[in-house]
């Protein structure tokens, strides 16, 4: 077993989705905090210390949800 699949089956599958629905989208207006630091990523402007822990911040759920739904998942066979 991986290190990675050891830190991912411990993580409720509905937890990450509540974390990544709330923590991952907030504030909800004018626009989710991880898609304007997307953006920013994408134009090459994200070079403030805190933007950079912005997106950490608001992307680690996301990043976590896809790691659980992908590599998280029991082998089958």
């Amino acid at each position: 077993m991986t290190a990675l699949r050891r830190l991912l089956d411990p993580l409720p599958l509905s937890v990450l989705l509540m974390a990544s629905l709330t923590l991952g989208l907030a504030p909800f207006a004018p626009e989710p905090h991880v898609w304007e630091k997307l953006k920013m990523l994408a134009a090459g402007t994200l070079t403030q210390p805190i933007d950079i822990f912005d997106l950490a911040m608001h992307g680690l759920p996301w990043l976590l949800l896809l790691l659980k739904l992908t590599i998280g998942r029991p082998a089958r066979g």
